[in-house]
Parts: structure tokens; sequence; C-alpha cells
């Protein structure tokens, strides 16, 4: 995941202006939340949330095809 430095807030920012977050929110996408100068939580839209939980078949197909070549050597051995 990428995180955009301007969508970086503290942990007592988002606590006291919270309203002006979930705007930052609506705008960019998401917030990432400091806490001691760490990303420890992320903001984003419900919906957003909802369509990233859910994956397609076809994304699993691909990745499923992905690890199955890459690992084809162990693969085979296991298959032994």
């Amino acid at each position: 995941m990428n995180v955009n430095t301007e969508n970086l807030v503290s942990i007592t920012e988002a606590n006291q202006n919270f309203s002006r977050i979930a705007r930052m929110v609506d705008e960019k996408g998401s917030v990432v939340i400091l806490k001691n100068n760490s990303p420890r939580y992320i903001l984003i839209e419900f919906n957003q949330a909802q369509r990233e939980q859910t994956a397609s078949d076809e994304d699993i197909l691909a990745l499923s095809k992905r690890l199955i070549e890459k690992n084809r050597e162990a693969y085979e051995v296991l298959a032994k």
C-alpha cells in the first residue's frame, strides 16, 4: 500500500478534529492515523472496506496461478 504523506495525521488530531479527518477521507480516499509517530490505524470509507474484503474469483485464480508458477519446484518435490 502506498501512503501519501498528506494523509498522515496524529491520533490526537484525529481525536480532536474527527469531522475534518472524515472530510479528508471523503476527498483523498483514506487517512493514516499515527500513534507515537508510527502508522497505527487506517481510516477508509465503509464501502471501500467491503470491496477490499471480497476478492473476485478471477483475482483468486490469478493469484493461485502465480503462486504455483513461483513455487513449482517445491510443489513437485512435495508431490513425490
